[in-house]
Parts: C-alpha cells; sequence; structure tokens
C-alpha cells in the first residue's frame, strides 16, 4: 500500500494535518486508514517503541509517526472526505437539478401530453387510466410494427406533434438516476459534516501543533455547512415535484420506471422514424430503377 506514497514522510504528515488534498490521492488516504485500524499491530509497534528504531522498516517508521497523531484515524477519514468532497457535491447537484428538470419538462409539455391522450384513445390494452397508459407505452416500445403504425397515425393526423421530444430534454439522464442513491448520498453528506464536527470539536485539546488543522476545519465546516443548505432546497424541491407527478400512478409505480418507460418510448418513437425514412427511400430507389427500365426498353422498342 505505502510503496505508492512517493512524498516524504514529514511532507506526508503534513499534508494529512492541513487537510491538503492536492498531496494525496483517495486511494492512498484510504490506505493509510487502513494501517491505523490494525490494532495489534499498533500494539506491538508501541511494546518495541524503546528499540532500536534503525531496525525498523519503511512500514514500521510511517506507523511510529502516525500513532504520535492524536486520533489520527478521525483525522485521516476527515482528509478523505475532503478530498473527494467536491466530486459528492457536484454529483448531488447535477442529480436534483436533472431531476426538477426533466418532471417540469414532462408535466410541462402540452405535446407530451396529447401524446398520451391520443394512446389513451386507441385503448392498446383497453384501458385509458394511468397505468394502462404506460402500458401502452411498453407495448408500443417492444412491438416494432405498433410503434410504426403509430408514428404513421402521429405523423398523418398531427404532425406538429412529430417533435414532442424536444420538450424532454432532461428525460434520457434523468432515467439513469435512482432516487435512492439520491437519498443515501443525501445521508452521507450529513453523516460527514457530523463526523467532521466531532474531530473540529475534539481536536480542541490536540495542543498548539494542530491549530492550523482546525482552523482548515473550520473553513471545511462552514462550506459542508453552506452546500447543505442549498442541497436540503433542492432536495426538498425534487422530492415535491416527484411526488406530485407519481400521484398519478399507483402506488407501486416508482418514479424510475415511469421516467425509463417514457425514455424507452421517445428512443423507439424516433428510431421508427428513422426506420419508415430508410424504408420510403429504399422504394423511392426501386420506384426509380423501374421507372428507368421500362424508359429504357421503350426507347430501345421504339
Amino acid at each position: 500500500m505505502l510503496s505508492k506514497i512517493k512524498i516524504p514522510l514529514p511532507d506526508m504528515l503534513n499534508a494529512v494535518l492541513d487537510l491538503d488534498s492536492s498531496a494525496l490521492i483517495i486511494e492512498q488516504i484510504k490506505n493509510l486508514i487502513k494501517i491505523c485500524r490494525s490494532k495489534e499491530e499498533m500494539d506491538l509497534l508501541r511494546n518495541s517503541a524503546g528499540g532500536d528504531k534503525e531496525m525498523l522498516g519503511k512500514f514500521e517508521e510511517i506507523f511510529g509517526e502516525l500513532m504520535k497523531v492524536p486520533r489520527i484515524e478521525p483525522k485521516l477519514r476527515v482528509f478523505a472526505f475532503k478530498v473527494d468532497y467536491s466530486s459528492r457535491v457536484k454529483d448531488l447537484r447535477i442529480w436534483l437539478n436533472t431531476i426538477i428538470a426533466a418532471t417540469k419538462e414532462i408535466m410541462g409539455s402540452v405535446k407530451l401530453l396529447r401524446i398520451m391522450q391520443t394512446i389513451s384513445t386507441l385503448e392498446i390494452l383497453g384501458g385509458s387510466n394511468a397505468e394502462c397508459v404506460l402500458a401502452s407505452l411498453v407495448r408500443l416500445s417492444d412491438n416494432v410494427d405498433l410503434m410504426h403504425d403509430f408514428y404513421k397515425l402521429v405523423g398523418e393526423k398531427m404532425p406538429e406533434l412529430l417533435d414532442f421530444g424536444k420538450d424532454l430534454v432532461h428525460l434520457e439522464a434523468a432515467s439513469k438516476i435512482e432516487l435512492n442513491t439520491v437519498a443515501e448520498n443525501m445521508q452521507q453528506l450529513y453523516d460527514i459534516e457530523r463526523e467532521v464536527d466531532d474531530e473540529f470539536i475534539a481536536s480542541e485539546n490536540d495542543g498548539a501543533n494542530f491549530v492550523g488543522f482546525r482552523n482548515v476545519l473550520y473553513d471545511f465546516l462552514g462550506r459542508i455547512d453552506a452546500d447543505a443548505q442549498l442541497l436540503n432546497i433542492l432536495y426538498s424541491e425534487a422530492g415535491r415535484i416527484v411526488d406530485s407527478y407519481i400521484s398519478e400512478y399507483p402506488t407501486s409505480v416508482s418514479f424510475e420506471e415511469v421516467t425509463n418507460i417514457l425514455n424507452r418510448f421517445v428512443e423507439t418513437f424516433y428510431k421508427s422514424r428513422e426506420e419508415i425514412e430508410r424504408q420510403a427511400e429504399a422504394e423511392r430507389e426501386i420506384l426509380e430503377k423501374e421507372t428507368m427500365n421500362i424508359n429504357q426498353n421503350g426507347t430501345g422498342n421504339h
């Protein structure tokens, strides 16, 4: 584990205490945490503390220095949190904004509403309620001929609806997001804030050598708090708008299920257009060749 850490031992310890995320990558910090969790080896090293330090290898040397830091494992965990904190918050913001935007687009698209109403009137599966329409979307997506017929129907009767997919800019991205994953990551953020706060309080009596560590930790806590406030607002809005939209479906139907079905329907609808256009082009080419052959034969006979 330690062979991948190339910086000198003093610099590594300074990086830990300065929470300098540019000095170590997350995997290296996790490896240091694993080392600190080896209680048996830690006790063994303590017992040999009076021996000849020249006999110690690189591992024992680093281990010995880490042991001198009060509550080294919590400090390393805080360091690990800080290193990948920005990417965690960025992911949450993207997920929540995507969910909010996609749901607003679905609920606000007049063209999508008319497409759904058209499917409802067709009663493909013998019903017109929300659950039947959802099942009809699945049936259309699974049946190439049925989807071709539906595309042609829309093209002939309601050509202004053919580009309804342009209203759903965020649908594909939203269909790949699981609400449980979002909730778990939000909870992890709360847990991180609590653990960072605990270490900040505990480190108050660590001594003058750890004043810098506490200052960095204080700034980090302020950043976490500001981000948490914004993310809580987004999380509440996403929950409210998703609940509002999904309420028209049975409780057994999830938001992920609806967005996946709807996204697949949009994809197969436009795939049908490509297939129909290719088929029409092939038929035109055949007709042109037949016409050319007829003309050539007519000229030859003349």
